[in-house]
């Protein structure tokens, strides 16, 4: 079935956060509507199914035969949280500062389920949001969010990126390119062509006249065999076999020269090293920064 492709991870990855949100202490990211996304019978089947990856996350514990609220934990821990919430966290604590500077509106690239509109009913009241991502994707959350109070600051934008222009479609939606802009691309770029990434970053930096961007990325190390941690390696093999295979990587070394050539100005590149010192610090559960993600802000300039 052509079409599940584009929610695949899009489902798991808010379900890691609504996972957190309801799970962890203290919290590194509080996604508390995302639970809301799903039925009962929907948390039954993703946590049973969750469970039983255990064998190929930690073979150890899988050895002992634990009940599966405690495989469950070390699934989450281990490969499915770590990454999406300290970079859902990294993006907001960027646009907190961004919206105190005067950013009138928040583009969120990918937008998947996300719930920013739901949760910070304070910053919505600055900034107007448009929430970019594939048809397929966006038509399942809005049937989720059916009965949801959907405030009229939050504009959906339904594009394929591989196919479509997403300047004409974010245009088109409302969004004014003479406002200043934040804009957050999270776990994408790892799934499209080259090509289509250097595209989008220079889209981006035309579309306004002052603006930020927070994305994240993989390191070539990601992609080079037996170079990539483990928990990388299991991380592109269930890519594969969602068929949504991960592409394309950058050299944190070369990363300001790279957005230099679409004109953007990078500001920040926090390694993985410097990720885990800022969000995981200090933790008593299994959570740990993801070897090979790193998080880039970049500026269009004034």
């Amino acid at each position: 079935m052509q079409q599940t492709r584009p929610w695949i991870t899009a489902l798991v990855t808010a379900y890691a956060r609504a996972y957190h949100a309801t799970h962890a202490d203290p919290k590194i990211f509080d996604d508390f509507a995302a639970d809301r996304l799903y039925s009962a019978e929907e948390h039954a089947q993703f946590d049973h199914n969750l469970a039983q990856s255990l064998p190929a996350i930690d073979p150890d514990l899988a050895a002992t035969n634990p009940d599966e609220a405690t495989a469950l934990a070390a699934v989450m821990e281990l490969m499915h949280t770590p990454v999406t919430i300290s970079r859902s966290r990294y993006a907001e604590d960027c646009l907190e500062a961004a919206a105190a500077a005067g950013i009138e509106q928040y583009v969120i690239l990918g937008a998947g389920f996300d719930t920013f509109a739901f949760r910070r009913p304070d910053l919505l009241e600055k900034i107007n949001v448009f929430e970019v991502d594939h048809p397929v994707t966006q038509a399942m959350k809005r049937e989720r969010i059916a009965s949801w109070d959907i405030p009229s600051k939050l504009h959906f934008v339904p594009i394929d990126f591989n196919k479509d222009s997403f300047r004409v479609a974010l245009l088109q939606s409302g969004y004014d390119p003479h406002k200043a802009t934040f804009f957050s691309w999270l776990g994408v770029t790892y799934y499209l062509p080259r090509e289509v990434v250097f595209s989008t970053l220079e889209t981006v930096r035309r579309l306004t006249v002052r603006g930020t961007l927070v994305f994240d990325y993989m390191d070539l190390d990601a992609f080079e065999g037996e170079k990539a941690g483990r928990r990388v390696q299991l991380m592109q093999a269930s890519a594969r076999m969602v068929g949504e295979p991960m592409q394309t990587g950058f050299d944190p070394a070369n990363l300001r020269e790279e957005l230099a050539q679409v004109r953007l100005n990078l500001v920040e590149n926090l390694s993985p090293a410097e990720i885990e010192a800022r969000y995981f610090q200090g933790r008593r559960d299994r959570l740990r920064a993801f070897e090979h993600v790193h998080f880039a802000r970049a500026e269009t300039g004034a």
